[in-house]
């Protein structure tokens, strides 16, 4: 495991695994971290959406816009 400095660090260390996205709206979505930019945008693979807990519908590949996300947690499993 490679030191953390920055912020993308940690992203980078997620990249091929589940994480778990909050939006500023309440949603959340769990799925593969495929990709990210500077601006935290994101695509997940395999997406779900979470509703109390539980999957409510599954999404395919989604695309996140980075000014929606309020936290990102690589502990979806």
């Amino acid at each position: 495991m490679a030191e953390i400095q920055r912020p993308l660090d940690a992203l980078n260390e997620a990249k091929g695994k589940r994480v778990l996205i909050e939006l500023k709206n309440g949603t959340k979505f769990n799925g593969l971290l495929e990709a990210f930019d500077i601006h935290i945008n994101v695509v997940l693979g395999s997406a779900e959406q979470i509703v109390n807990g539980e999957v409510k519908r599954k999404l395919g590949r989604l695309f996140v816009r980075g000014d929606t996300i309020i936290l990102i947690s690589s502990a979806a499993e």
